[in-house]
């Protein structure tokens, strides 16, 4: 495995992620600014989803044809107006429309997974997917802090136009140092239908992907509810809601920045994929029932090592399944299935808090997990 490439594209999407996390935490108190309840706010962020639902077999499947580089160059681009768009939204229609063209370029996710499946080898690539991971990891622990700090009376554009900002950075960053990855390309252009069946028809791919929706699914619940949760149990604003993502981004980054290689090889991705969906449910169960900051604080480090086995294990199973030429499309799809459980997500999320309580989203995480537990159990022998 060649290590300059995969520290490239590291930092690429560390930086990526980076302008994401700053966003998240805000989004609830920014929207509050247009009027929008916690159903409004679902949408806001099942729009973002939507538009990555749609995109991603598509920015997956161009770069198996023009290569990795091209494609996350113009998302990369293209993604940062976005943001710009967000920060100056006069209404709240303009935001959501602004969330969804968003989403549209957030959705290279899948070409990054794919390029980094072209330059490691099949030992290493539950480590090399944990670069993707690391990068959320950290772009969680600085992302919210930069943007509870610089989120002061009530002036939440500033924080989402450093986010801009950073994005404009990125993509020069990129341009200058990113290059295309040695591969093979897709002999011929299939539809959309062809490739889904592709993936979801093989029981090494079609798996781990339904395992991927229950888990985002899950974790859904958690974030369109968190900035919410904290304030109406505990009085937390942006800062603390940031503080606690922080948190949870530093001990994610530890285990896919550096342990998740050494889990793979001695206990093998399937092996680890329990165990995450375990400590999953216990923390979202105990998170949901903590009656104070330091509670809370405690019930989500559970949550984080789950978070930070889960992802790179599920993305690499799906890798390794897939055919060399048809990465992209596989990868496309994968994150598609995250992006459909985030479309779901968030309206439920938004009328589970507002219809029976604060608690009752992250209790749905808890049993969604509970069941994906269930499920990668039984399934075990045959991902072997």
């Amino acid at each position: 495995m060649k290590k300059r490439p995969l520290f490239t594209i590291f930092l690429v999407v560390f930086f990526d992620l980076l302008s994401f996390g700053i966003v998240i935490p805000i989004l609830p108190y920014y929207s509050k600014t247009f009027g929008a309840n916690a159903f409004q706010l679902g949408w806001l962020m099942a729009a973002y989803s939507i538009a990555q639902f749609l995109c991603s077999p598509l920015w997956g499947s161009l770069s198996d044809r023009v290569g990795r580089r091209p494609v996350l160059l113009v998302t990369i681009l293209l993604g940062a107006s976005s943001m710009v768009a967000t920060a100056l939204a006069p209404t709240y229609l303009f935001l959501l429309a602004a969330r969804f063209v968003a989403g549209a370029f957030a959705a290279n996710i899948s070409t990054a997974n794919a390029y980094i499946a072209d330059i490691t080898s099949e030992e290493n690539r539950a480590k090399g997917m944990g670069v993707i991971g690391a990068g959320f990891g950290l772009g969680f622990i600085f992302g919210p802090a930069i943007g509870g700090l610089l989120a002061v009376n009530g002036n939440y554009s500033l924080p989402i136009l450093c986010a801009a900002g950073l994005g404009f950075l990125n993509f020069l960053f990129a341009f200058a140092v990113l290059e295309e990855p040695p591969r093979n390309k897709s002999p011929a252009t299939r539809s959309r239908w062809a490739g889904l069946q592709e993936a979801l028809g093989k029981f090494r791919t079609g798996m781990p992907i339904g395992l991927f929706f229950l888990h985002t699914l899950a974790f859904t619940q958690l974030e369109v509810a968190f900035g919410l949760f904290v304030l109406s149990r505990f009085g937390y604003g942006p800062r603390g809601a940031g503080g606690f993502l922080a948190g949870m981004g530093v001990i994610s980054a530890i285990l896919q920045g550096g342990l998740i290689g050494r889990l793979a090889k001695k206990f093998g991705e399937v092996g680890l994929i329990p165990a995450a969906f375990f400590f999953l449910m216990i923390g979202m169960a105990a998170a949901a029932f903590a009656a104070t900051p330091t509670l809370f604080a405690l019930a989500l480090l559970p949550v984080a090592v789950g978070m930070g086995i889960a992802n790179p294990s599920l993305s690499s199973l799906v890798s390794k399944g897939a055919a060399a030429t048809k990465r992209g499309t596989v990868m496309g799809i994968y994150q598609s299935a995250g992006s459909l459980a985030r479309i779901v997500g968030p309206p439920v999320a938004g009328f589970l808090f507002d219809g029976i309580g604060p608690r009752a989203p992250l209790l749905c995480s808890s049993l969604l997990v509970a069941c994906g537990l269930v499920i990668s159990v039984i399934s075990g022998r045959r991902l072997r």
